[in-house]
This record gives structure tokens, C-alpha cells and sequence, in this order.
């Protein structure tokens, strides 16, 4: 249903649901919808792990802190064994990263039509749920890694040795530097592109699978329950790919940040 309480066709129910909250026009266009829950699902972690963080104890600990121990100890591993510099930043980027992109990645968990039937109730046109299908927040969270990168490249090897990194390799020869310049310099710039593009691709590819299964409801009762048994298994499903976009994520940046903090 839209806002106006017309029935949508098929098409106008996907395009509703793809539709950001937006303000502004062109290149200033502001998907409010994305930056609300994207934020308030940061400020969700921060007071999560904050609390758990105050309330720790040394004696029998409770469900929750167990389950925010497990999930410490899992990025403190994964930065171990990944991250071959000194750097006290990185395991609670890791962290941030592995926990933020997973609960805007859950949020795909959320029946589509609950919370953009609830907006339109009140007057509110479009609602899209799940920040990680959208392309500007993808994109933001790339180009954040992207300038840590630039930034530690340059502190651990000096200005001349970021450079000479970008002009001197794979080929060691003052002739080549045009190649080499080309080369690294598209091998850069395509890490956060490939982080962006990904972590989008995925998820919105798995809301749109959840748009087309909710279509079933609206057909005869056996079709209808063919989509609840569809939407269940995909449902399933989909927590080990939200699950693992997030891995991969957190995975890559570590990895990246990694390969910054090497001088040769």
C-alpha cells in the first residue's frame, strides 16, 4: 500500500520499497531514511557495549556479556592473526566495523512491509529499512577505510615512500614509472570501490529476493504458502550471508590497513 492508501502493482510495490526518504536534489540529495537508522544503529552499539563494559564482573557473567566476550575475542583473534603492524586503533575499528555493518545488515531480518507500512500510516511516503542497501552509506563507510589507508601509508613510510611505492612497483625502473603510477593507482582506488560494491551488491540482491517473496502473500492461499515457506528458508539463509558481508568487510579493512603499515 502507498501512502495514499492506493494498491500498488507489482512493479510500484518493488519500486516503493527501493525508494530512499529523501531530501535535497542531485548531488545534494539526503537519504534521511539511510542516515537515521545507519546512526541510530551506531548509537544502539556504542550504549550496548558501553553498558556491558560498566556492568562487567569477574564472577559468573550474564548472557549478554558473555555474548559481547565472544564477539571481542573473535575480532581480537582475527586482528592477531591478520594485522602484522603495532597499531592500538585497529582492533577497535575492527570491532566498530564487524558489529555496525552487521546491524545494519540485520535489519534485512525485519518483515519487509512492517516498518514502511507503520511510516505510511503516519504520512511518512518511503522507509528503507536496511542502510546497507544503500549506495551512499556503502560507499561512505569504504571511503572512511580508504583515508586511514592514505593516512597510514603515509605516517609509517613518509611521503617519499608512499610514492615511490606508487611509481616504483611492480617495476623497478625509472622508465616504467608512467605503468607503475597506472597500475598501483587503480589497484588503490579499486579497494574501496570493491568493498562499497560488494557489501551493496549482496544485501540488495537479498532485500529484493525478500520483496519478491512478500509479492507471494497477495496471490491464492497455495502460492501464499509457498512464499512463507520461501521467505523462511531464505530468511535462514540469509543470516550467514549478512553475517559473513560483515566478516568480509571487517576481514578486508584489516587486511588493507595491513598492507599500509608495511614499509619496504
Amino acid at each position: 500500500m502507498a501512502a495514499t492508501g492506493e494498491a500498488l502493482t507489482p512493479q510500484g510495490y518493488i519500486q516503493h520499497h527501493l525508494t530512499n526518504l529523501s531530501v535535497g536534489e542531485g548531488f545534494w540529495t539526503w537519504h534521511i531514511d539511510s542516515l537515521l537508522f545507519s546512526v541510530g544503529l551506531g548509537v544502539l552499539f556504542l550504549w550496548i557495549f558501553r553498558s556491558v563494559g560498566k556492568k562487567a564482573t569477574t564472577g559468573v557473567p550474564g548472557k549478554l556479556q558473555c555474548f559481547v566476550e565472544m564477539i571481542v575475542e573473535f575480532v581480537d583473534n582475527s586482528v592477531k592473526e591478520t594485522f602484522h603492524g603495532r597499531n592500538a586503533l585497529i582492533a577497535p575499528l575492527a570491532l566498530t566495523i564487524f558489529v555496525w555493518v552487521f546491524m545494519m545488515n540485520f535489519m534485512d531480518m525485519v518483515p519487509v512491509d512492517w516498518l514502511p507500512h507503520t511510516a505510511a500510516m503516519l504520512g511518512v511516503p518511503y522507509l528503507k529499512v536496511v542502510p546497507t542497501t544503500d549506495l551512499n552509506i556503502t560507499f561512505s563507510l569504504a571511503l572512511g577505510v580508504f583515508l586511514l589507508i592514505i593516512y597510514y601509508s603515509i605516517k609509517v613510510k613518509g611521503v617519499s615512500g608512499f610514492v615511490k611505492e606508487l611509481t616504483l612497483q611492480p617495476f623497478n625502473h625509472w622508465a616504467m614509472i608512467p605503468v607503475n603510477l597506472l597500475l598501483e593507482s587503480v589497484t588503490l582506488i579499486a579497494k574501496p570501490i570493491s568493498l562499497a560494491l560488494r557489501l551493496f551488491g549482496n544485501l540488495y540482491a537479498g532485500e529484493l529476493i525478500f520483496i519478491l517473496i512478500a509479492l507471494m502473500y497477495g496471490a491464492n492461499w497455495l502460492i501464499a504458502s509457498l512464499g512463507v515457506t520461501l521467505q523462511l528458508g531464505w530468511l535462514i539463509f540469509h543470516i550467514l550471508v549478512i553475517t559473513l558481508q560483515a566478516f568480509i568487510f571487517m576481514m578486508l579493512t584489516i587486511v588493507y590497513l595491513s598492507m599500509a603499515h608495511e614499509d619496504h
